[in-house]
């Protein structure tokens, strides 16, 4: 164990140092820094255009005209944050949720009023105004690196050295004196720093950009109570979506399946009652075992009609749920095809709904388990905490599951990341090639 930990800490070490030598060559750094360059000529440009609008709006604002050129500015405020966000889209491969469309009343007195209050119009405006100090900082704190970073590397070609022009680079730090006497140590200790800047760069732009992934998320998307509504409408619609391809498969498994059991059990019986009314002293013996063959076969159909119709209805609940959730993940446990160790700590009793919701997602990432991962051993915990429910099932498998949209939502890890959504729960899975595999469902105790 004492050998362990420093070998755990030299290869994070070591994990850390490939990270930063590889930095300033990943596509992501440059993607972040032109993403910069993009986004402050466009927050430029939206500033002096909104500048130019509002005041030209308040001035006017004792007329008519004023208060169209204010309205007018919005939509401008508007069509600037689609593109803000269009942008980060393309460069960032960051995904920004549209704001909540303008609901414009009917006729011109409708429409204005709707601009004036259009509260994601508002947020734009604010997202620019926020983003000129930002784009300031940005230029001081971050693109003076990379600009300090490439003049010193190409400095032993162009002969200029010097101290940092601007940033917090700047001088006295770093400072070397310029000059046509400069020396070899001074052109060498000049492209050392600016190899040494090339790997600062990546991380101060990196700060600027996740403020700014920060503002349009907060200012640029839809605001708190437009997202729960439209996340409950969602949440809604693939409940009812579950719900009912969960009602077609039943009538589809009782149709074709117990259905036709029934009615094949029927026509057996009938079979048997009709040779049973004609049987005679002469052939008795013969109907007698063809009418024994005819109700064997009825009995056997009757048991399987029966146990299809039980496990239909351990489908719609379960009847291990009767005495509670302990008992039901103990079964499951129990019957899992992998050594399963289970850990149940559950304070209150929750609504049967979640224990319902809970059951199908232990049940369905077991089988998983024994389906797919190729795992040895797996551990089931459910924990309380607070208002929570935490199910967790880990494995020592292959991993690399994945939530799989491809086909029915309604079945698989997809199915149960719908499921779990429709009561504002959460299922997260962390699942690297290789195993091992752990997914977390976090549900309200109380639906």
């Amino acid at each position: 164990m004492r050998n362990r930990i420093p070998e755990e800490r030299a290869e994070h070490a070591k994990r850390r140092a490939r990270l930063i030598a590889s930095e300033p060559f990943q596509k992501r750094s440059w993607a972040e820094l032109g993403y910069f360059l993009a986004s402050s000529a466009l927050a430029y440009v939206a500033a002096l255009a909104l500048a130019a609008l509002g005041l030209a709006g308040l001035v006017l604002a004792v007329v008519f005209v004023g208060v169209l050129i204010l309205a007018g500015g919005l939509r401008v405020a508007r069509g600037l944050a689609r593109w803000q966000r269009a942008l980060a889209r393309r460069i960032l491969g960051e995904e920004i949720a549209e704001p909540e469309p303008l609901e414009a009343r009917p006729g011109f007195l409708g429409w204005l009023r709707a601009s004036l209050g259009d509260r994601a119009a508002w947020r734009a405006v604010g997202y620019f105004v926020a983003k000129v100090p930002l784009t300031v900082f940005g230029v001081w704190f971050a693109l003076s690196v990379w600009i300090e970073a490439l003049f010193r590397i190409v400095s032993p070609w162009t002969g200029r050295t010097g101290p940092a022009r601007f940033g917090p680079l700047g001088r006295p730090l770093f400072y070397y004196d310029a000059g046509p006497s400069a020396g070899f140590a001074t052109h060498a200790g000049v492209f050392l720093t600016g190899v040494v800047f090339l790997f600062v760069a990546p991380w101060t732009m990196r700060l600027i950009v996740y403020l700014d992934r920060g503002m349009m998320h907060l200012l640029l998307g839809p605001d708190a109570a437009s997202s729960r509504v439209r996340s409950l409408e969602e949440s809604r619609a693939k409940t009812l979506d579950a719900a009912t391809e969960t009602l077609r498969r039943i009538e589809r498994n009782l149709h074709d399946g117990t259905q036709a059991q029934l009615v094949a059990l029927a026509m057996r019986l009938g079979q048997a009652k009709e040779k049973l009314e004609r049987l005679s002293v002469e052939d008795r013996s013969a109907d007698l075992k063809a009418v024994r063959l005819l109700v064997d076969e009825a009995h056997r159909g009757a048991k399987e009609a029966i146990t299809d119709l039980r496990d239909l209805a351990r489908g719609i609940h379960p009847p291990a749920l009767d005495t509670g959730l302990e008992n039901a993940l103990a079964t499951l446990a129990a019957r899992s095809a992998v050594p399963t160790e289970l850990t149940v700590s559950i304070q209150t009793r929750p609504s049967p709904a979640i224990e319902t919701i809970c059951y199908f997602c232990a049940a369905e990432l077991l089988a998983n388990v024994a389906q797919h991962a190729r795992a040895s051993r797996a551990t089931l915990s459910c924990a309380q905490h607070g208002p929570w429910l935490r199910i967790v099932v880990r494995d020592d498998g292959r991993g690399g599951a994945a939530v799989n949209r491809v086909g029915s939502s309604s079945s698989g890890l997809a199915g149960l990341a719908d499921r779990v959504g429709a009561v504002d729960g959460h299922l997260s899975i962390a699942s690297p090639a290789g195993g091992p595999t752990a997914v977390t469902v976090d549900l309200p105790v109380r639906s």
